[in-house]
């Protein structure tokens, strides 16, 4: 399984896309459109539906780092089983190589590797792109997560919504969803959360938003929900932790950097708008006074 400090294959191809010739990059731009099930395939295979060489494939791989096309095939095999391993399954592989250290000491380097390559991985073009779309009151916002998810974008919601106006939090149930579908216009944006294993209704959601013109944007794990296939922006975030669960923290981090983004895309209308909603909260006396 991969480990949290490790690199997807598809990431490996962004990080060295500009070193690929043009043929290189033409398989790797096939392999990123049937990711990962492009590179499952023999090299003969995966070279002939892509419409290159085998060489040319062979000269890839080794630029991602790979000494050959069969580690190259057992990463994305690995990335493959992660996807769709449960609980049980990602608790085994990390306790069989647990190291003798407390349990906190391993939970925090995990942390903070997850943070560290997190972050390192976030394209800042596309970071501020995705936080004007955040921050844009031309078009509504939709926010929705799933089972697992739904916490991480009811946190979202709070935030933008006292930022900006014209913002929806979709419910946990699918059966709804049509009710919010029927509004989405062009020039509007959905927000979405989806880690493994993933949800299809929301990849689903996605495509039906998507034909509607509404810009998706997806915050998902290191292996990438199928909503990126239709995400305009996508960003990973590294989730694996000493547990049979994933973590959320680089998550909420990566959510926390875009809500404050939007809050600077739109000062001072925002400071204006946490203002007057602090004066309402004086009027409920929904808090103390200090």
């Amino acid at each position: 399984m991969t480990s949290p400090a490790q690199p997807t294959v598809r990431q490996l191809i962004r990080n060295h896309h500009a070193e690929l010739t043009l043929s290189e990059r033409k398989f790797a731009n096939a392999l990123l459109e049937d990711y990962p099930g492009a590179g499952l395939a023999s090299i003969t295979a995966a070279a002939a539906n892509a419409g290159v060489s085998t060489p040319t494939v062979a000269r890839m791989v080794q630029k991602l780092g790979f000494k050959g096309y069969p580690q190259f095939h057992q990463a994305l095999l690995a990335e493959l089983q992660a996807k769709v391993s449960g609980p049980e399954a990602r608790r085994a592989a990390w306790a069989s190589e647990a190291p003798d250290s407390h349990l906190l000491n391993r939970f925090a380097d995990a942390v903070t590797q997850n943070l560290r390559q997190t972050f390192s991985n976030v394209d800042t073009a596309q970071f501020d792109a995705a936080a004007k779309r955040l921050a844009a009151t031309e078009g509504r916002l939709y926010v929705v997560g799933g089972r697992i998810t739904r916490s991480l974008a009811e946190y979202a919601f709070t935030h933008f919504q006292a930022i900006r106006a014209r913002v929806t939090h979709l419910t946990s149930s699918p059966a709804t969803w049509p009710h919010y579908v029927l509004d989405m216009a062009e020039g509007d944006t959905l927000l979405i959360f989806d880690i493994r294993r993933y949800e299809e209704n929301l990849e689903r959601l996605a495509r039906i938003a998507s034909e509607r013109g509404v810009t998706v944007i997806l915050v998902t794990d290191q292996w990438a929900s199928p909503v990126a296939a239709t995400a305009e922006h996508t960003f990973n975030c590294w989730v694996e932790i000493p547990s049979a669960w994933d973590s959320s923290i680089a998550i909420l981090s990566l959510v926390e950097a875009l809500i404050a983004a939007a809050q600077e895309e739109r000062w001072p209308d925002a400071r204006d708008r946490f203002e007057r909603l602090d004066a309402l909260f004086e009027l409920t006396r929904l808090f103390q006074r200090s």
